[in-house]
C-alpha cells in the first residue's frame, strides 16, 4: 500500500468516526452498507470522470474497470 492509498483509507476513518459520532444517541437506518458503497462508487466515478475530462476510456483505466461498465454505472447511477 502506498502513502495516497493510506490517506484515502485515513479520510475515510475519520469520516465513518465522525459519522457514527452523529449517531451517538441513535443508530444509523439499517442498510448502512449497500448506502456507503452507492454513494461511495457513485462520488468516485464522478470524480474520476471530472479528472479525466470526461474522457471514460481514461476514467476506465484510472478506476481498474471496463469501459462498457464504466458506461453502464454512468447510466445506473444517473451521473
Amino acid at each position: 500500500m502506498n502513502n495516497s492509498d493510506e490517506s484515502l483509507i485515513n479520510a475515510v476513518s475519520k469520516n465513518l468516526d465522525k459519522f457514527f459520532k452523529m449517531h451517538s444517541t441513535h443508530a444509523p437506518e439499517s442498510g448502512l452498507h449497500e448506502r456507503f458503497m452507492s454513494e461511495i462508487e457513485k462520488i468516485l466515478i464522478q470524480k474520476t470522470l471530472d479528472y479525466s475530462d470526461n474522457i471514460q476510456t481514461k476514467a476506465s483505466n484510472i478506476l481498474g474497470i471496463n469501459r462498457n461498465t464504466l458506461r453502464k454505472k454512468i447510466q445506473k447511477l444517473e451521473i
